[in-house]
């Protein structure tokens, strides 16, 4: 799929391949977090600690939260996406990339933070890392997140390719004075890929 969506020409926009990824992201862990919830706390789930004292009790809490916050793996990207931004002294692209930056935050806080904690709710220390097995039923239904996962994976790595697409073939093109025809692109992508 990698290979057929690096060729087509109108992937040189981000935005829509983001809002696919972004929808499928929403479907997803809405699934995950409805499902758990509807299958309601599990008999002899267990909330215990796993850690021996306070000090491993806390680091683990703070590890946990920062696992669930970095789930989404987008904040790799920004500072490519800022690149992109035009900036000039006058108008800088700080400014709007914050205010993007916040909202991506905010809305995969609103994706993911509902997943975990209901996760743990339903299943306790017995969850999966991916709730979606610990789920198991409705068949369709998980068959189904689990779609929408692949089509979220697959809109991210364009979201990671095209960048570095860019950045090869101007460099090949401008400093090492390749000429920018079909098979350069078809070259550099497939090899990338």
């Amino acid at each position: 799929v990698h290979f057929v969506l690096s060729h087509l020409p109108n992937f040189n926009a981000i935005s829509g391949v983001s809002l696919i990824a972004a929808i499928m992201s929403l479907s997803y862990c809405t699934i995950a977090w409805v499902a758990s919830l509807e299958k309601g706390v599990q008999p002899d789930v267990d909330y215990g600690y796993k850690a021996k004292n306070t000090g491993e009790a806390f680091f683990n809490f703070f590890g946990g939260l920062g696992e669930v916050a970095f789930a989404y793996a987008g904040h790799n990207v920004v500072l490519e996406i800022q690149a992109t931004i035009p900036s000039t002294p006058e108008k800088p692209s700080k400014g709007p990339m914050w205010k993007g930056v916040v909202v991506a935050y905010t809305v995969v806080a609103l994706c993911y933070f509902p997943v975990a904690l209901i996760g743990y709710y339903t299943f306790g220390n017995s969850v999966s890392d991916n709730i979606l097995i610990s789920l198991n039923k409705p068949t369709w239904l998980i068959v189904l997140a689990n779609a929408f996962v692949v089509i979220h994976i697959i809109g991210s790595y364009q979201l990671y390719a095209i960048p570095v697409f860019d950045m090869v073939e101007t460099y090949l093109v401008k400093k090492r004075r390749f000429k920018p025809t079909w098979y350069l692109r078809f070259v550099t992508r497939n090899l990338y890929v």
